[in-house]
């Protein structure tokens, strides 16, 4: 069981974490019942609360207005420090031939969506699965030509394209290593192949791993059943934190 402290500093995925997945990017929303949520636990937490996704940060401030948390968006690619400082990771790599490839398999294949994030791209074929096997196969084919400089996260039903220093282990790191952050001991929850990089940081760093919904292997230690179920827990941080008892997630 997880003693729930004060001294935490959270870090939180959004899609399938917060939200639950859906067909497209765009068509997720946040609740008044998250919104107000996270509002509560920033405070509750001296602020040591950061949102770590695979989206844009102009994308996340979009989805969470009027919140503005620290945030790493495009998995760590660009990351904004709790006092509103933006850091952008050197060496970018051109996407430009990629990007020309995966759009032409997009719009053959009617359901299949390529998400252009600049320097990361995801192909979605959530609504086209029967696709999956060639996409898997042309986005494998690519990274074997690009010798290593492109790096290739395989998630639910997307495959993202990016640079090799897209890792949220290593945001979650710089975000450990400034105030309000800085000392704290730091809690991470995500629910995909995308997050096993910032679960073994959080493990690294004597932190709680917890993975959103049942699968075979993770490095995650603990398991939240569902995005309900972390809206809810998040609704109830605030309370246990001020708890003389404290509380417990398992």
């Amino acid at each position: 069981m997880i003693e729930v402290a004060s001294d935490w500093a959270l870090f939180l995925d959004v899609d399938g974490t917060l939200l639950p997945i859906a067909e497209t990017p765009d068509a997720v929303a946040v609740s008044a019942k998250l919104r107000e949520a996270l509002r509560d636990v920033v405070p509750a937490l001296d602020g040591a609360v950061a949102l770590i996704s695979g989206r844009t940060i102009a994308g996340l401030d979009c989805l969470f207005a009027p919140l503005r948390l620290p945030t790493a968006g495009l998995h760590g690619l660009e990351r904004r420090d709790a006092a509103g400082a933006l850091h952008k990771a050197e060496g970018a790599v051109d996407l430009g031939d990629l990007r020309d490839s995966l759009r032409a398999f997009a719009d053959a294949r009617p359901g299949v969506l390529l998400e252009d994030k600049g320097p990361a791209l995801a192909l979605h074929y959530r609504r086209a699965p029967a696709a999956e096997a060639a996409a898997r196969q042309l986005v494998t084919d690519m990274a074997e030509a690009m010798q290593g400089r492109v790096r290739i996260l395989f998630g639910k039903m997307v495959i993202e394209i990016a640079s090799p220093l897209a890792d949220k282990g290593m945001a979650i790191a710089a975000f450990m290593d400034e105030a309000p952050f800085a000392g704290r001991r730091p809690v991470f929850i995500g629910d995909d192949v995308t997050d096993e990089d910032g679960f073994a940081m959080v493990n690294s760093l004597g932190g709680y791993t917890i993975r959103v919904g049942a699968v075979e292997a993770s490095a995650a230690a603990y398991q939240f059943s569902d995005v309900n179920s972390v809206v809810d827990w998040l609704q109830a941080l605030p309370a246990l934190l001020r708890s003389p008892q404290g509380g417990e997630q398992g």
